[in-house]
């Protein structure tokens, strides 16, 4: 059974920096792909950053290109550097995991559907 507590949200105004962790413990499978995904009030979830932990390979969503990195360590631990946050990324932001590995681009590694274990999520306020 996998779980992910999340960690490092919080408030912050336009312009500024935040540093999500989520910290995984269980059996995860080899070349699972670790994930960051959001969710606003009134609006439906939406992949942020994906990784793949069999490589180096990154996925992330136009919105956040150039402004958010993913990265992560031993398929232990996934993190998200936020910088020049807007207002538009306030939102509930959750860590998810995949189980094995994601065959397909961008797309599916963004997509919801292939991430059966989630966190409880960490609440992300710009303004």
């Amino acid at each position: 059974h996998v779980q992910l507590v999340e960690s490092g949200g919080g408030s912050v105004q336009p312009g500024g920096s935040l540093r999500l962790s989520c910290s995984a413990s269980g059996a995860i499978d080899n070349g699972s792909a670790m994930a960051w995904f959001r969710q606003a009030p009134g609006k439906k979830r939406e992949g942020v950053a994906a990784i793949d932990t069999g490589g180096a390979d990154s996925y992330y969503a136009d919105f956040v290109k150039g402004r958010f990195t993913i990265s992560q360590d031993n398929a232990k631990n996934v993190y998200l550097q936020m910088n020049s946050l807007k207002p538009d990324d306030t939102a509930m932001y959750y860590c998810a995991v995949s189980r094995g590995e994601i065959l397909g681009g961008r797309y599916w590694y963004l997509s919801f559907l292939e991430y059966p274990y989630w966190g409880q999520g960490t609440q992300v306020t710009v303004s």
